[in-house]
């Protein structure tokens, strides 16, 4: 496959990401670089995650800065899925499939292209969600609903969260209302 990538603009602040897909090894990776001016400063992150065959996710790292704060989070997922941040055992997310980066749209491909629900129909997710800007691992409900050919209804915080969410057909997400779209 050759890889695909995307350019999005922040809507709800000043910014940027660019990511890109591949495969290679027999595992799929997404690396991006997201550059954007959060309450704490500006910021500028690098991450890379890679996935099993499947689209099970194996590990993330996430590198940069938000303001003066130096960010490097790591995250591995063993046997079993037991996660893992900066080398120490996180059991709130065990068991989890997907990570989930708050600062960004592209983690949603991970469970749009592991699930392949047929339209109307709908799965439950725990993600592994790296919140932003403490860079916490802590478990996130969503659910995922397909309803349209490129469309799906995303749902997570108990249902006060709610996107409908346009994707391309690669996965990427090319509109997040509110917060992100492509350039």
């Amino acid at each position: 496959m050759e890889p695909r990538t995307i350019l999005w603009r922040r809507i709800d602040l000043p910014g940027h990401e660019s990511a890109r897909l591949s495969f290679q090894d027999r595992s799929w990776r997404l690396e991006g670089h997201a550059v954007f001016a959060a309450s704490e400063g500006p910021t500028a992150l690098d991450y890379a995650i890679v996935c099993d065959e499947s689209w099970q996710t194996l590990s993330a790292t996430v590198a940069g800065w938000v303001g003066s704060q130096k960010v490097d989070a790591r995250i591995e997922v063993a046997e079993g899925g037991r996660w893992a941040l900066n080398g120490i055992e996180v059991p709130a997310v065990s068991g989890a499939v997907d990570v989930d980066l708050n600062f960004s749209p592209s983690t949603n491909l991970l469970p749009i292209r592991r699930l392949e629900l047929a339209i109307g129909e709908e799965a439950p997710v725990t993600a592994a969600w790296l919140r932003f800007p403490g860079f916490t691992l802590e478990p996130l409900q969503q659910t995922y609903r397909r309803t349209g050919e490129s469309s799906w209804r995303y749902t997570s915080a108990s249902g006060k969260f709610v996107r409908n969410l346009e994707v391309n057909a690669s996965g990427f997400v090319i509109r997040y209302p509110g917060i992100w779209e492509t350039e």
